[in-house]
């Protein structure tokens, strides 16, 4: 016959391991970040300075210590359409997303320091320009 304290303790460890388990899942589902600025926006850090608005869409631009990001979204969402957006630092490289989405294109994030940027946005046949802003 087998005592019942070995079995007990054995009992409360997997409880006890089950419990850690279930917790540390829970806190990366609903972590400290889901009321961040970040989850909010979709992947953009920082404050939004800019929302370019077109017919069938916006671009929103955020700017974070020197670095700007920038979303192009859909006013009707559910159907995959094309849609890209895309950033430049002066003097820098453009990063650019395409793709046929159904409801954002992006995040695409630049450093631009004190530069100025470039700002495109498309979605479908119709888009958006900035020109150079943030100077």
């Amino acid at each position: 016959m087998s005592s019942g304290r070995g079995e007990g303790r054995i009992r409360r460890r997997v409880a006890l391991g089950t419990a850690v388990l279930a917790a540390a899942v829970l806190l990366a589902l609903t972590g400290p970040g889901t009321a961040s600025a970040e989850a909010a926006t979709g992947g953009c850090a920082g404050r939004k300075v800019r929302s370019l608005s077109f017919v069938t869409g916006r671009v929103d631009v955020f700017k974070s210590r020197g670095y700007v990001c920038a979303m192009a979204v859909a006013k009707h969402t559910g159907a995959r359409k094309t849609m890209s957006v895309s950033v430049k630092a002066r003097g820098g490289r453009p990063d650019r997303d395409k793709g046929r989405y159904t409801h954002h294109a992006g995040p695409v994030t630049v450093y631009a320091g004190h530069r100025c940027v470039w700002v495109k946005g498309q979605i479908g046949r119709r888009g958006v320009s900035s020109g150079w802003i943030l100077c």
